[in-house]
C-alpha cells in the first residue's frame, strides 16, 4: 500500500514538475493577468454600452462636424462660432501645445540659472536661489496660477492707463499688446531662406566637428552660422525688394486694436507653469552638478578657466547624462499641468472639451480624444529626450 501511495505521489509530482519551469510559469502568470485585464475591459465596455443605450446616446465622432456655437477668445488659428467642433478641438490643441512647449524654454533657462546659483560661492545669490526653490516647489501649481492671475495681472491698470514699454509695447489688465510683423506675398520665400540658413548652419557645424577631430583645428563656426542664418535672408530681402512693416497696437474705445494682444489667462498660466517647473529643474541641475567629481572643477581652474567657464564647458556637459532622465519627467509634468488652464478660463483642450461635452453629451469620445492627444505629446517629448540622452552619453573611442 505504501508503495502505491509513493508511486501515486511520484506520478503527481512529475505531472506538476512543469510548474517549476521558469518560462512556463511566467507564461501562465501572464496569461492569468491578461485574462483578468480582458475581463475588466469587457465589463467596462458592456457597462458603458448599457448606460449609453439607457441615456439614448450613440457612440461616434460624427458630432465633430456640427457647428460649435461658442467663441474662443485666444488662439493662433482663425476660429469663429460657426466653426465645427473639430476645428474647436484643433484650436484648443494648438493652445495647449503653445503653453506646454513654449513654457519648456523659460523653465529650463530659469532652472539652470537657479540650480547653478545655489552652488554659487556668493552667499546672497545662493540664499536667494534656495528661497526661490523652496517657495515654488512647495506650493501647488494651481495656487501659483491663481497668484499670477489674481494678485499680479488683475491689478494692472485699465487699457486707458496702460503701462507703456519701449518698442510700442503696452501692459494692462486686458493683456500684453505688442507690434506684429507684416510681410507681403514674397514672405514665404524669405521664410524659406531663413529655414535654409538654419539647416546649412547645422550641416556646417557637423562638418566643423569632423574637421576638428581630424586636424585639431577649430573653424570660426559662429561667424559662418551668423552669415547663413541672417545674411542669407537679408540677401533674399534685398533681391525681392518686398515690403516689411509693423502693425502697432492702437488704443481704441475699450481696448487696443491692431498688433497682437496676449490675454492675462495665457500670461498667468505661462509664467506660473514656467516658474513652478523651474524650481524642480533647478534641483535636478544642482544634484547633477554635485554628482561630478570635485577634481574636475579643480583641474579646469588649474588649466586657467574661470569658475563660470569651468562649469559651462567641463562640469555641465558631464552632468547632462545624469540630468536628462529626471528632466524628462518635469517636461511631462509641465505638459500635464497645462490642463489647469481651465481654472483661469484659458481655452485649452480641457476647457474646450468640457464645453463640447456640455453641448453634445459625447463625454466618452472627448475623453478619448484628450487621452490620445496628451499621450501623443508625452511620447513626442519622451522620444526627443531619449534621443538627446543618447547624444550626451559617454562613448568609448575605438
Amino acid at each position: 500500500m505504501m508503495k502505491n501511495i509513493k508511486s501515486m505521489f511520484n506520478h503527481n509530482f512529475c505531472e506538476m514538475k512543469f510548474l517549476y519551469d521558469v518560462r512556463i510559469r511566467s507564461i501562465l502568470i501572464q496569461a492569468v493577468i491578461l485574462s483578468i485585464v480582458t475581463m475588466v475591459i469587457l465589463w467596462l465596455v458592456n457597462n458603458v454600452h448599457h448606460n449609453m443605450v439607457k441615456s439614448n446616446l450613440s457612440l461616434g465622432i460624427g458630432f465633430l462636424k456640427e457647428r460649435a456655437g461658442f467663441e474662443i477668445d485666444q488662439g493662433i488659428i482663425p476660429y469663429t462660432s460657426d466653426s465645427s467642433y473639430a476645428m474647436a478641438i484643433v484650436v484648443a490643441f494648438s493652445n495647449t501645445f503653445m503653453v506646454a512647449f513654449a513654457g519648456i524654454i523659460p523653465a529650463t533657462i530659469i532652472g539652470v540659472l537657479v540650480g547653478t546659483g545655489r552652488l554659487s560661492s556668493n552667499k546672497l545669490v545662493s540664499w536667494i536661489c534656495r528661497v526661490y526653490v523652496e517657495v515654488f516647489r512647495n506650493i501647488p501649481p494651481l495656487v501659483v496660477i491663481f497668484f499670477w492671475y489674481r494678485s499680479v495681472l488683475s491689478i494692472l491698470p485699465i487699457p486707458e492707463h496702460s503701462i507703456s514699454l519701449p518698442l510700442g509695447i503696452f501692459l494692462n489688465n486686458r493683456g500684453f499688446s505688442f507690434p506684429t510683423l507684416i510681410m507681403d506675398i514674397n514672405a514665404k520665400i524669405f521664410l524659406f531662406s531663413f529655414v535654409l540658413g538654419i539647416a546649412l548652419s547645422i550641416f556646417s557645424a557637423k562638418l566643423s566637428r569632423q574637421f576638428h577631430k581630424k586636424t585639431g583645428k577649430i573653424l570660426p563656426l559662429f561667424y559662418v552660422a551668423f552669415l547663413l542664418i541672417l545674411g542669407l535672408p537679408m540677401l533674399v530681402l534685398l533681391a525681392l525688394n518686398f515690403q516689411l512693416y509693423f502693425d502697432k497696437p492702437v488704443l481704441g474705445k475699450f481696448n487696443f486694436t491692431g498688433g497682437c494682444t496676449i490675454g492675462p489667462e495665457f500670461m498667468s498660466l505661462y509664467i506660473a507653469l514656467s516658474c513652478y517647473t523651474a524650481s524642480f529643474i533647478a534641483e535636478i541641475i544642482r544634484l547633477g552638478l554635485i554628482s561630478v567629481s570635485r577634481g574636475q572643477m579643480e583641474a579646469a581652474i588649474a588649466l586657467g578657466l574661470t569658475p563660470g567657464k569651468a562649469t559651462r564647458l567641463v562640469i555641465l556637459p558631464q552632468a547632462m547624462r545624469i540630468i536628462i532622465p529626471p528632466l524628462t519627467s518635469q517636461y511631462l509634468n509641465l505638459l500635464k499641468n497645462s490642463s489647469l488652464a481651465v481654472a483661469v478660463g484659458f481655452a485649452d483642450l480641457v476647457s474646450v472639451g468640457g464645453s463640447i461635452i456640455n453641448q453634445t453629451g459625447q463625454a466618452i469620445e472627448i475623453i478619448l480624444i484628450w487621452m490620445f492627444i496628451y499621450l501623443s505629446l508625452s511620447i513626442m517629448i519622451s522620444l526627443f529626450m531619449n534621443w538627446l540622452n543618447t547624444k550626451v552619453a559617454l562613448k568609448e573611442r575605438r
